[in-house]
């Protein structure tokens, strides 16, 4: 198992690894070392890319006038690129840039190598910035440019923080490395390290004493997923860390669905019960069915999946039952799929060669080659049942909002969530949620933002610790299929727990295609801090159009908006993803606006999220997600309208993704 560094990342203590944890690696990990506590999030999103968040809380530092109780606490990020993979005579080879965006008070770069030889692990590395402070010799970039000769001063805790794009691989160079131990005992891995860093022009002006340059360390495995770390750095001071790693693109659970219904022989008519046949397909095959239509030898079922991410688990266990209650007659069975009343495709489903199948599996093959999908076709045949609109629909369960990052520490509030749904036909409903908070520390809230824009985030404080019971969503949706390969969506009410306002969205979804194009427009204004129905002055226009791009490569989703935000500021998001086999999807995004320094601390918004698919967590299938949003900062500027639902969200069964892939999921 590869361990986190002191900042996270794979690497030994103070220094990196050219190293990567598997693809799909999700890490936290804390390290104390006098005077710094690091908070460290790591994600592998690929095996040759490794990116992290952290917050350094500098001990003997006060975040200033604003927090002068607080300790000051720094945010950065870093990435680490795999350049070639170790050989059986070459090294393994990584480029990293650690601390890149934020203030940069640790802000460094480097290029590492590590070979194993062994039982043991090495690595050599150059680092500018804070790995190389030693300045063991001259910058070897400096034959290319004179600039790279001296590195300009890093950001001082009382400046913004952006990237410091004018920093890189400038300054002097300083050698690190060192050797990783693997004991006869496998919990216990030793360590020995050499830094770059002399640490006589610290950060934040608080430079420590070093009394050795080398580092010593020991990492024991608690569990396939806990690791503590204890270590002696600089020659007088201790360190001490623990770490949680898993990996999600593994992430699953055994299920204990109900088992697809046995093959009967085919009727000598149709069943004169098609409810009964709509009721199973809703409890095995996770089919809420709208319409049940016969047109010559195709029997075709609209409706929506329910229950199992896999669409060919899903036809092939609807294919079962649609066998055992219609004659031979039928010769091809077809799924109209739907999402909130609108049509998205049609998969066509040979009856004859799935039957030869499920009884054959030789003859699984010519099934899979017989599949095909397509665009919704006409409607025209005889309609043989309507299934009565479900209109009430409820869920209860609890929630967890926290935020970790500014002086206060460690926010959180804990609550029980209340949604409910009422339809009012296929396309429209009125939706809901209500949250009783229980237990909360937002008393604890401070803001010291410095930002001149509108406070159109920064009263989160404000919100939450305003009522215990709120109101967070009450609006009314209504969809439609504007033509072929277009959709819309218009809604109003309160849109989220601050804004209240009505908007319309559009999206252009070819079939099957890896570009969509979208476009929303709202307008908003701010809910009063008790989130029942009265409003706050500010008022604001905001929207956006969004291009999103299946990429291709390795499940990548990237999608770009460019818009006006809440705080009426105008810029572009960019977000990139990639979802796991298991489900779950990796991401991160960052927003640029036109709010200069107005934006207050950091130009920029970053942040990472994981969405998770419900069913990695429990024994029953589930399409349902839930996600979770890691945010360094909640600031003004770049904030979007929170929009409980979303278009290309709705329609993704209009991509058929990995379908082909996945066929064998129809003997599940």
């Amino acid at each position: 198992m590869q361990e986190q560094s002191d900042f996270g990342g794979v690497g030994l203590m103070q220094t990196p690894t050219a190293r990567m944890a598997p693809a799909g690696q999700f890490s936290l990990s804390y390290s104390r070392t006098a005077p710094y506590r690091r908070y460290n999030v790591s994600l592998q999103p690929f095996d040759w890319l490794e990116a992290g968040f952290r917050y350094i809380q500098i001990e003997d530092r006060r975040f200033g006038k604003a927090a002068p109780g607080h300790n000051y606490l720094d945010k950065g990020m870093d990435a680490k690129f795999r350049l070639w993979k170790e050989s059986r005579y070459l090294p393994q080879v990584a480029l990293g840039l650690r601390d890149a965006g934020g203030t940069s008070l640790f802000g460094s770069e480097f290029l590492v190598a590590s070979k194993r030889w062994r039982d043991f692990d090495f690595s050599l590395g150059l680092g500018w910035g804070y790995l190389g402070t030693r300045g063991d010799f001259d910058n070897p970039l400096s034959f290319v440019a004179d600039r790279f000769e001296n590195r300009p001063r890093q950001g001082g805790i009382e400046e913004t923080g952006e990237f410091g794009l004018n920093q890189l691989f400038r300054g002097p160079v300083g050698v690190f490395g060192g050797v990783e131990y693997q004991t006869a005992w496998e919990p216990l891995t030793l360590q020995f390290e050499y830094e770059g860093n002399d640490y006589a022009d610290e950060p934040a002006d608080s430079p420590q004493e070093q009394d050795s340059p080398f580092n010593f360390g020991a990492r024991y495995q608690l569990s396939n997923s806990f690791s503590l770390g204890l270590g002696w750095q600089r020659g007088n001071t201790a360190m001490a860390s623990i770490s949680f790693s898993t990996n999600l693109a593994g992430l699953s659970q055994i299920k204990r669905d109900p088992a697809p219904v046995e093959l009967q022989s085919a009727p000598s008519g149709h069943t004169d019960d098609w409810q009964a046949a709509s009721r199973e397909l809703q409890a095995n095959a996770g089919v809420r069915v709208s319409r049940i239509i016969e047109r010559g030898d195709t029997l075709l079922v609209e409706g929506e999946p329910t229950r199992f991410r896999s669409m060919p688990q899903t036809t092939g266990r609807a294919n079962r039952i649609l066998h055992n209650y219609t004659d031979d007659d039928i010769e091809t069975f077809r799924y109209r799929w739907q999402a909130a009343g609108m049509s998205l495709r049609e998969d066509v489903q040979p009856r004859e060669k799935f039957v030869t199948a499920a009884q054959s599996a030789e003859d699984g093959n010519d099934y899979r080659y017989s599949l095909y999908s397509q665009a919704d076709t006409q409607r025209d045949g005889e309609m043989l049942y309507e299934e009565p609109l479900d209109r009430f629909r409820y869920s209860i369960g609890p929630g967890l909002d926290q935020n970790f990052g500014g002086p206060d520490g460690y926010l959180y509030r804990l609550f029980l969530q209340a949604n409910a749904e009422y339809h009012t036909d296929r396309n429209g409903w009125l939706s809901s949620t209500l949250t009783w908070t229980f237990e909360d520390n937002l008393d604890r809230y401070n803001y010291i933002a410095s930002s001149d824009l509108p406070r159109v985030r920064t009263h989160v404080g404000d919100y939450l610790n305003e009522a215990d019971l709120g109101l967070i969503n009450l609006q009314y949706t209504r969809t439609a299929k504007l033509g072929d390969d277009w959709y819309a969506m218009g809604y109003g009410g309160l849109l989220e727990m601050m804004y209240a306002g009505v908007g319309v969205e559009v999206l252009y979804r070819p079939f099957n295609s890896p570009v969509a194009l979208g476009a929303d427009l709202n307008y908003v204004r701010q809910r009063e801090f008790d989130q029942r129905f009265d409003l706050r002055d500010y008022s604001t226009w905001t929207g956006h159009l969004t291009a999103y791009l299946d990429t291709g490569l390795q499940d990548v989703l990237a999608k770009v908006s460019v818009g006006r935000y809440l705080a009426k500021d105008i810029g572009t998001t960019i977000d990139l993803s990639r979802e796991f086999d298991s489900g779950v999807r990796m991401g991160a995004w960052a927003t640029f606006t036109d709010a200069g320094d107005d934006y207050g601390e950091g130009s920029f918004d970053k942040g990472v999220y994981l969405s998770l698919p419900v069913d990695a967590f429990f024994t029953t299938s589930s399409r349902d997600r839930m996600q979770l949003n890691w945010q360094p900062l909640t600031r003004d500027g770049g904030a979007k309208l929170q929009r409980r639902y979303q278009l290309y969200d709705l329609t993704g069964e209009r991509q058929m993704g990995h379908y082909w892939d996945k066929t064998g999921d129809a003997w599940k």
